[in-house]
């Protein structure tokens, strides 16, 4: 079986009533505008990417669907 590393997961989702980035349970880089959260979390990965760490960015409502 393959081992897959350990990654982060950032997850863009509605949170008070704007868009925001969550990652092991914090909220943060919350605004209105849901592609600029996108980007937002795509540049965190980045540099977390650059710095060893496996991470994943996935999006929550993206197309109106809220499921978990």
């Amino acid at each position: 079986m393959k081992m897959l590393p350990d990654r982060t997961v950032l997850t863009v989702l509605r949170h008070n009533q704007l868009w925001a980035i969550e990652c092991a349970g914090d909220h943060f880089g919350h605004a209105r505008d849901k592609e600029e959260v996108k980007a937002t979390a795509n540049k965190r990965a980045r540099q977390m990417q650059d710095g060893g760490q496996a991470c994943l960015v996935r999006v929550i409502g993206e197309n109106g669907y809220f499921g978990g």
